[in-house]
């Protein structure tokens, strides 16, 4: 499979998703069926040679030795490459061991040669939907329940992927309709709560998660989901709880991974620390599909066992622009343990390489790059290996939060820790004084990816209004995207809002610069929100329930004078936009 670049917009940091998805491709039933196909192989020589590597490959599977069943089954494609049982064994091994991209290439080789097996259809409906190929899931989901009409799992999984397509009535009416003849199933109650809890309703969610557990009280995903569910109604001790008695009920290594991705962030946002940061190692794990890998010739540096100072240490940005600017708050310190002696190499995203070399001109910045490998998301940083000296050790940027952020009195009281360009300063404050009197707002109001779970976290641009329209402001486009239709409806109802004639999305540098020279930008938690905080301007940002970064306290350690508004629910939108236009009122109040 060749590698693809992807863009940053499209990396996040591996989030608790909600567990709806129902079936094993190596449940016993699965195994009891590939057997039962087996036991009919022709007896031919070379077929029943086959065969028993099979079922030797099926019986490592049943012991949980993926990667033994996986040599077994390509020791069976050497003696026949046209076996579709053994491209399906191959398929469920690479699976389990987390090696997606060659699962979902044996997967459609073995669909292909046995096209009236439903099953393959439907283990690769479960992994396509699983590495979000969506549209490809639902037609194989389809073609499974075209011969299967009525089965549970299937349904279940159909439902799911129609949730993650945001299309939630049809979501709904696919359950209800199997939960008319099925009100017994536990699997359908908890994928139905999934699609409520996406949508940001957790109370209802958290009533079918409850129906789900009284059916069945060992069902973990039910467990899982209602855990993610009472931390944003402000029962984190009980989400913990429940976190903690799902982890033994996970089916799959992808789901363990994903329990534990959703404690480590409960356990920070508990403000369990250091705790939280090393748990929140679990987000590389390779079974998340997307954990970030990296790709560098050199081996990470350990804090418990390598003495840094004096070496080369490169430090690699993780996951999109917002994180790297809170997870860049550490890049001095690192600075200070490598000493004089050492270089700290930073790679970064290529849009912030001249904010962060002016921040840290001591520190080496260039940029990272991202691709799509064999299913993995793949960094690298090419100016790293241009370099003749390379580098002894490497560490990913999150990381540094354990070594130097271990108790919350080492967070630094300080506005900003990145510099803006001094001369985009001047220039936007030139252009801002052109705007007339006035308190100059900037806004953002949405993230540009806005996929499965992650539009409960942004409002829609029409709850704005009472702020828009507050008396004494003029307000500001700071939103990246195709914001034509929000600035066209803003202009018809009277409002005006001005956009500077830059890319808003590439040239970070000005926005960082326009940030600083504004009175104040307001916004959620994405990466233009980030970039004002972290270039010490006036920010106010839009906190959701679980947010974790307030890491326990009534306060944002990340950035000690950013003010924030937390809402506490997600349908919380007009209470908290109602509480932000107040202190606009108060502040041009007292501006005059």
């Amino acid at each position: 499979m060749s590698a693809a670049e992807i863009s940053p917009e499209q990396i996040h940091a591996p989030a608790p998703a909600a567990q709806g998805v129902a079936g094993d491709a190596a449940s016993p039933d699965a195994l009891r069926r590939l057997n039962r196909q087996l036991a009919g192989t022709k007896a031919a020589k070379v077929q029943r040679k086959v065969a028993e590597k099979l079922k030797a490959a099926v019986a490592a599977v049943r012991a949980g030795d993926f990667d033994l069943g996986g040599r077994r089954a390509l020791d069976a494609l050497r003696m026949d490459e046209t076996s579709g049982v053994a491209w399906h064994v191959l398929a469920i091994c690479r699976e389990k061991s987390g090696a997606f991209g060659q699962a979902l290439q044996a997967y459609e080789a073995a669909l292909k040669l046995l096209p009236h097996e439903t099953d393959v259809a439907q283990d690769l409906g479960r992994l396509a939907q699983q590495l979000g190929y969506l549209e490809i899931a639902e037609k194989l989901l389809l073609k499974f329940l075209a011969a299967h009409p009525g089965h549970i799992e299937a349904t279940n999984n159909l439902a799911c992927v129609l949730r993650e397509q945001k299309r939630y009535g049809d979501a709904v009416e696919t359950l209800r309709a199997m939960l008319a003849v099925e009100p017994e199933s536990p699997v359908l109650w908890n994928t139905l709560g999934t699609v409520l809890s996406d949508q940001g309703d957790m109370v209802t969610a958290l009533t079918f998660f409850e129906e789900s557990l009284r059916l069945n009280p060992a069902f973990a995903k039910a467990r899982y989901n209602r855990a993610n569910a009472r931390q944003p109604m402000g029962d984190a001790a009980g989400a913990l709880e429940d976190l903690e008695a799902a982890l033994p009920g996970a089916e799959s290594p992808y789901e363990k991974a994903m329990m534990n991705m959703a404690r480590a962030l409960l356990l920070m946002a508990l403000g369990r620390i250091p705790e939280g940061f090393n748990a929140y190692e679990v987000r590389l794990d390779r079974h998340l599909p997307e954990a970030l890998q990296v790709a560098v010739e050199a081996p990470r540096w350990d804090p418990e066992k390598d003495d840094i100072r004096g070496e080369r240490l490169l430090i690699i940005g993780e996951q999109g622009i917002a994180d790297e600017m809170v997870f860049g708050t550490c890049v001095g310190d690192a600075v200070e343990a490598v000493g004089p002696e050492g270089k700290v190499i930073l790679a970064v995203e290529p849009r912030l390489i001249g904010l962060f070399q002016r921040s840290f001109p001591g520190v080496e910045v260039g940029a990272h790059r991202t691709v799509k490998l064999e299913g993995r998301i793949t960094r690298y940083a090419p100016f790293v290996e241009a370099r003749e000296d390379g580098v002894d050790r490497w560490t990913p940027m999150a990381s540094l939060l354990a070594v130097f952020r271990p108790t919350l009195d080492l967070f630094p009281e300080r506005r900003g820790y990145l510099s803006a360009d001094p001369q985009r300063m001047a220039h936007w404050r030139g252009e801002l004084e052109q705007l007339g009197p006035g308190l100059k707002v900037g806004l953002h109001w949405k993230s540009l990816v806005l996929n499965g779970s992650r539009a409960r976290y942004f409002s829609s641009f029409e709850r704005w209004k009472p702020v828009l329209t507050t008396p004494g402001t003029v307000m500001v486009n700071l939103q990246c995207g195709d914001v034509s239709e929000d600035l066209a409806a803003a202009e018809a109802a009277g409002v005006r809002i001005w956009t500077p004639p830059i890319n808003l999305k590439d040239d970070l540098e000005d926005v960082a610069a326009l940030s600083v020279a504004l009175d104040l930008v307001i916004g959620p938690g994405i990466a233009g929100t980030n970039l004002a905080a972290a270039v010490g301007a006036n920010t106010w940002m839009i906190a959701a329930p679980d947010d974790w970064h307030f890491l326990g306290t009534d306060r944002y350690p990340f950035y000690p004078h950013l003010r924030f508004f937390r809402r506490e629910a997600f349908d919380e939108w007009e209470k908290t936009i109602g509480r932000i236009r107040m202190a606009l009122e108060e502040l041009t109040a007292a501006r005059g």
